[in-house]
């Protein structure tokens, strides 16, 4: 089934591609990058291997200090 991407992802794609955000990156980093509040809450909640069956849109490589990459198999196609 192809899901359609929230503006919160389809952002933080953005920001990588141009560069604006380098993995991988920490929560902090995206809310600089994004100039949103909420980094260190959407990242580990769509980790690769979340509790909740969240869509699974980044790799968590370290827990401390938390840094993330994109999960690449997660690109919407649609």
């Amino acid at each position: 089934m192809i899901r359609r991407e929230g503006k919160t992802i389809r952002n933080i794609r953005e920001a990588v591609r141009r560069g604006c955000l380098v993995e991988p990156f920490s929560p902090q980093d995206v809310n600089i990058a994004l100039g949103i509040t909420y980094g260190s809450t959407f990242l580990p909640k769509h980790r690769v291997g979340n509790p909740g069956g969240n869509t699974e849109l980044f790799i968590q490589i370290s827990s401390y200090p938390a840094l993330y990459r994109l999960n690449d198999r997660s690109a919407s196609h649609g």
